[in-house]
C-alpha cells in the first residue's frame, strides 16, 4: 500500500479550532515558540523538494534559483515547475551507480512518469535510453530526437498501428506481453526484430494494489507458476521474425523494500535455466524500475545506489554468464524534481469540523490522491519560512467532494491570494492531467540558475474546442 505519512505531526483528530484537546492546544503553542533559527528554511536539504530548493531573503520559495512568486506572476497558476539540475543529477546518479560495477548496463527512462519532450531530450542527452508505453509516447520520443534504436516499447495491448509505427521508426526492442501480440508482431515484420518477454514472476511488492504488477493475477506479462512464460519462450522461438534477446520483469512502483527484487531475479534465473536460454537468447535482463521516492518528510526510500547495488549483485549471483542489466526508473528520476504551484482562492472554516483551503487546481492536475489515496506535503510558498500553525484540508476547485489534494496539512496561516506548493509532483502530475470540468491543463516550466522557460504551454479554452467537428 502507498505510504501514508502525512504532513501533520503525529496521529490526531482532524478537527481544529476551539474544539482542540488541551494537549493539541499545547502542541500548537510549542510550535509557535519554536526557535526562529530552526524555521528559517524548512525546504533546503529536504528530500521532498527539488535539489537546490531554498527559502530566499524575501521569505519566498525558490526552485532552480527562481522565485516562485515571480513564476506565478509571469506564467500563472496552476503550473508544474521543475528544477532542471535536479533531473540531470538523478540521471547521473543512476549512471554513476552502475559504472561503479562495470559498463555493461543500460538505464532506461520510463517516460510514462512525465512524457514531456524537453524531459525526453534532457535524459537522452544524459545518456539514458527511453521506455514508451504507447504510440503517442513513441511519437513524442522520436520527435524529441531520441535514438529509435535505444527505445523500448511496452504495453499489454499494443495495437497493430502502434506496432507498425515501432517497426517503421526502427525501434531497438519490443517487450512482448501476450500470445496475441507475438503473432501480431511477427506477421507485421519482414525482417528480424529483437524482443524481450515480459514475465510475471508471482511476487507481490509492498505497495498500493493499483501499482503492483508482479503478482500472478496481473494484466501484464506471462506468468511463471502457470507455465505461460515458458510457453511464451517457445512461441517466440517458433516465429520467423522475432529474435529473443532477453527477459523482462517489473513488479510495481513506489517500492521501499529491496528484497522483492532479489526474489524476482532468482525467479527469472530459474526460468532461464529451465528453458535452456543460451547467450544469444539471453543477452539482456531487464529488471524493471519501481524505486520509491519521498512524498512526505517521513518517507525514507532506499538510495539510488542501494537500489542499483541490489540488482547488480543479485544478477551476478544468479547468472553465469551475466547478461546486460537494464533498469527502468521513472518516478525516481522526475518525482522530486517537480512541484505544483497554485493560488489560494478561498479559506472556508467549518467551526468544530475543519478548515478547507481551496486552490485553483486539483484532480485535473494531480489525480493520484483520488486514485491511490496518495499523501503529499504543502507549503505557503510566498511565506515559506512561516510557522505552520493551522491544520487544513487542501481542496481542489472541481465539482467532486473527493477532489482533495492534502488532508490535514499544517500551513502557516493561509490567506486568500497566497501561493501554495505541493512538492514531489514531478511524476504522474502532467501525465495524468485531464480536462475534467473543462479545466485547461497547466504549463510545464523548467528552472535553472534563475532562468525559467516554458517547455509545455498552458492549454487554452480555445484548445478545449479545437477538435470539435
Amino acid at each position: 500500500m502507498e505510504v501514508c505519512v502525512g504532513s501533520n505531526l503525529g496521529s490526531r483528530s482532524s478537527h481544529g479550532g476551539d474544539n482542540d484537546r488541551p494537549d493539541e492546544r499545547r502542541r500548537r503553542q510549542l510550535v509557535r515558540l519554536m526557535d526562529a533559527e530552526t524555521r528559517t528554511d524548512p525546504v533546503q536539504g529536504s528530500a521532498v523538494y527539488p535539489l537546490g530548493s531554498r527559502v530566499n531573503e524575501r521569505g519566498h520559495l525558490e526552485i532552480g534559483a527562481c522565485d516562485v512568486t515571480e513564476l506565478a506572476a509571469e506564467f500563472g497558476t496552476p503550473a508544474y515547475v521543475y528544477a532542471e539540475d535536479d533531473l540531470r543529477a538523478r540521471a547521473r546518479e543512476y549512471l554513476d551507480a552502475f559504472r561503479a560495477h562495470g559498463d555493461d548496463f543500460e538505464v532506461i527512462y520510463a517516460s510514462k512518469a512525465a512524457p514531456v519532450s524537453a524531459i525526453y531530450r534532457l535524459f537522452a542527452d544524459e545518456g539514458l535510453a527511453i521506455d514508451v508505453a504507447s504510440g503517442g509516447e513513441l511519437q513524442m520520443a522520436i520527435r524529441a530526437g531520441c535514438d529509435p534504436a535505444r527505445i523500448y516499447v511496452h504495453g499489454n495491448n499494443k495495437t497493430a498501428a502502434e506496432l507498425e509505427l515501432a517497426i517503421q521508426s526502427g525501434v531497438g526492442h519490443v517487450i512482448v506481453d501476450s500470445f496475441d501480440e507475438i503473432q501480431r508482431l511477427d506477421a507485421l515484420l519482414s525482417e528480424p526484430l529483437d524482443v524481450l518477454i515480459r514475465v510475471t514472476p508471482g511476487i507481490r511488492a509492498d505497495t498500493h494494489s493499483y501499482i503492483q504488477t508482479g503478482q500472478l493475477d496481473s494484466k501484464f506479462g506471462f506468468g511463471l507458476d502457470d507455465g505461460l512464460a515458458a510457453r511464451a519462450i517457445d512461441a517466440v522461438r517458433a516465429t520467423p521474425n522475432l529474435r529473443l534477446v532477453g527477459l523482462h520483469a517489473h513488479i510495481g512502483s513506489q517500492i521501499f523494500e529491496l528484497e522483492p527484487y532479489v526474489k524476482t531475479i532468482e525467479a527469472l534465473g530459474a526460468l532461464a535455466a529451465e528453458a535452456g536460454l543460451g547467450a544469444e537468447e539471453f543477452r539482456l535482463l531487464n529488471v524493471g524500475g519501481g524505486l520509491g521516492i519521498a512524498y512526505t518528510a517521513g518517507d525514507e526510500p532506499p538510495s539510488i545506489r542501494s537500489y542499483v547495488d541490489v540488482k547488480v549483485e543479485g544478477v551476478r549471483r544468479v547468472f553465469d554468464p551475466v547478461p546486460r542489466i537494464l533498469v527502468e526508473p521513472g518516478r525516481s528520476l522526475v518525482g522530486n524534481a517537480g512541484v505544483t504551484l497554485y493560488e489560494v482562492g478561498t479559506v472556508k472554516e467549518i467551526p468544530g469540523v475543519r478548515t478547507y483551503v481551496a486552490v485553483d487546481g486539483g484532480m485535473s492536475d494531480n489525480l493520484r490522491p483520488m486514485l491511490y489515496g496518495a499523501r503529499y506535503e504543502a507549503l505557503i510558498a510566498n511565506r515559506a519560512a512561516g510557522i505552520p500553525d493551522t491544520r487544513v484540508t487542501i481542496a481542489g476547485m472541481h465539482c467532486e467532494s473527493s477532489d482533495v489534494l492534502v488532508r490535514d496539512a499544517e500551513l502557516a496561516s493561509p490567506r486568500v491570494g497566497d501561493l501554495l506548493v505541493t512538492p514531489a509532483t514531478g511524476a504522474y502530475g502532467h501525465s495524468m492531467a485531464n480536462n475534467y470540468n473543462g479545466m485547461t491543463r497547466p504549463p510545464v516550466i523548467f528552472c535553472k540558475d534563475g532562468d525559467a522557460r516554458v517547455v509545455v504551454r498552458r492549454e487554452t479554452w480555445e484548445d478545449l474546442v479545437s477538435r470539435d467537428v
